[in-house]
């Protein structure tokens, strides 16, 4: 508990053996409606040593890292609003050196670098020529507090002419660790299941190789970005035993980098697959698969 006669200015120099950070902005009430009484709702957990930490520790330990990769539910509220805090408690710690968004195409890059240091127009998404499939009311608090705070945007992802092409022609990504068995099994599983088992077996190895290959863009990007650099993807994108960071190892990227994976309650998350997870409320469960075979 703070001593009340000790002020801010003195309470650094009490603490100054361990060094004086800004303190971190509240963290952001829950939007969604399930789990709000789980055991674990706001729990992070460093998934190495299975030991609870607080979001202070958490931050500190993301801070010194030159990549930091988020994995998200691409529609739940409480990722996205940890996403902003993230952004917002990193930023307080040190300059962030970039923002990566899987939901930026190479094409809008151009449109982004046009808003660096000038006022942001009243239509923000119709100048970034934002796409309809990712929910501007989720992702723009975020690509409105880079933009404004001069954090350096970019686009992580293919172009869909690159993903047709993927698709198309096939071609494996060069690797190792990306190509072994386990990890291509793993994802063709993956890209099964996301399709509710409805795609064609044939048609399997083609999104496989779009989805490595979207994680080799991701990676190449990361490698070139400005650090210490935040990438906010999907969950699967950004896992350690299956997606970017097997790339990066591929690609001989020096330097750690560290994987947090935002988790609904209830989820199990496994040590090999990130170094972090945060627990957070859930959205309600829906049946994609039964809409897809009405």
């Amino acid at each position: 508990m703070r001593h009340p006669l000790l002020s801010g200015f003195s309470l650094c120099l009490v603490l100054a053996i361990g060094g004086c950070q800004a303190s971190l902005p509240p963290l952001p009430a829950w939007q969604s409606s399930e789990g709000r009484m789980h055991a674990e709702l706001g729990t992070i957990v460093d998934l190495a040593s299975e030991q609870v930490i607080s979001p202070e520790t958490l931050v500190e330990r993301l801070a010194d890292a030159p990549r930091v990769l988020v994995g998200e539910k691409h529609d739940n509220p409480d990722h996205h609003a940890l996403q902003l805090w993230l952004l917002r408690a990193l930023q307080g710690q040190r300059t962030q050196g970039s923002l990566l968004l899987e939901m930026l195409q190479p094409s809008q890059q151009s449109r982004v670098d046009k808003l660096v240091g000038q006022p942001l127009p009243e239509d923000l998404p119709k100048a970034l020529a934002w796409q309809e499939g990712w929910d501007w009311q989720l992702y723009g608090p975020i690509v409105t507090e880079a933009l404004q705070h001069r954090v350096t945007l970019l686009a992580a992802n293919l172009s869909p002419d690159e993903m047709r092409q993927a698709y198309r022609q096939p071609a494996p990504v060069q690797g190792e660790k990306s190509n072994a068995p386990a990890v291509k099994a793993a994802l063709l599983e993956q890209v099964r299941a996301g399709h509710c088992g409805m795609l064609p077996e044939n048609q399997l190895p083609a999104m496989l190789a779009v989805q490595q290959q979207r994680d080799r863009r991701m990676a190449e990007r990361l490698q070139a970005a400005p650090q210490p650099a935040l990438l906010f993807a999907g969950a699967y994108h950004v896992r350690k035993d299956l997606g970017i960071p097997l790339h990066l190892a591929d690609l001989g990227v020096s330097g750690e980098s560290k994987v947090l994976l935002l988790a609904e309650v209830g989820e199990r998350v496994e040590p090999g697959e990130a170094d972090y997870v945060w627990y957070t409320a859930a959205m309600p469960e829906q049946d994609y698969c039964a809409q897809l075979r009405r």
